[in-house]
């Protein structure tokens, strides 16, 4: 971490207990994870101005009980698209997120982007698809033997295209439409999703710092994006969510096989 970064940062216990707007168990957890901090005053995006309580030490500090309502109702969102079988496809590629979203995407079986973003992944879905095709038909091959019949050194040209190819696909390897949502892990950084996701009608539920404008998502969680417990709370919270959803749906499922 850079020497400006950390002239940044404040530590969540400069910010005395009695200021957090509601004495409720949940918002001091989530002062402790560090979801509290924004960025300095002089990065703020004007439009995030309504969702900040207050400064110390020059950093925004969240109205966490705003935080604390906005994601509830993110996560309803979320449910209700689990319900009836909408894929939600979790984009986070920053250090500090990247492994995270991957563990709870593999934990959800849900698909993933945690390396860069490529253009068109859901504007130019089908040419998307084709190429995750032939990724999975090399990678056959490979397994199947069937790449044996090639030279070493055109062998060695396919597996450094397969290491390639996975870079880019394996998180969405498994997509076969497009998501009924978009689940974003700062949404600052991945302004290039988020625009696609809008052009295709897919809503964007997204992790927002001070320094982002609110619009680009459908539904913003306004807390710090640069927290790594943070993070990891907040997928804890849409794991939770998601499992009971995803229940209460094989539920309903076996009471209309009961009925038939």
């Amino acid at each position: 971490m850079s020497k400006a970064m950390l002239e940044e940062q404040v530590k969540p216990e400069e910010v005395k207990a009695e200021e957090i707007p509601a004495n409720l168990p949940v918002l001091e957890e989530m002062a402790r994870v560090g979801l509290l901090l924004g960025h300095k005053k002089s990065k703020t995006h004007p439009r995030m101005k309504p969702y900040i309580f207050g400064i110390r030490n020059g950093v925004e500090v969240f109205d966490l009980s705003q935080t604390c309502t906005m994601l509830d109702k993110a996560l309803e969102v979320v449910k209700a698209k689990v319900l009836v079988k909408g894929n939600v496809l979790l984009v986070g590629t920053t250090p500090t997120a990247k492994t995270l979203v991957e563990q709870c995407a593999a934990q959800l079986h849900f698909p993933y982007v945690t390396e860069r973003w490529l253009g068109g992944t859901l504007t130019n879905f089908k040419t998307l698809s084709k190429r995750v095709a032939h990724f999975k038909k090399l990678k056959a091959d490979k397994e199947a033997g069937r790449l044996d019949k090639y030279t070493k050194k055109e062998r060695l040209v396919i597996d450094r295209e397969i290491a390639k190819l996975k870079t880019k696909f394996s998180g969405v390897e498994e997509m076969e439409q497009l998501p009924a949502l978009l689940f974003v892990v700062d949404l600052g950084h991945h302004l290039i999703a988020v625009r696609e996701a809008q052009r295709m009608g897919i809503p964007v539920v997204a992790i927002g710092n001070t320094d982002t404008d609110p619009r680009f998502a459908d539904y913003l969680i306004p807390a710090n994006d640069r927290s790594r417990e943070g993070i990891e709370w907040l997928l804890a919270k849409l794991t939770t969510a998601v499992q009971e959803a995803q229940i209460a749906r094989e539920q309903a499922q076996k009471e209309v096989v009961a009925k038939a």
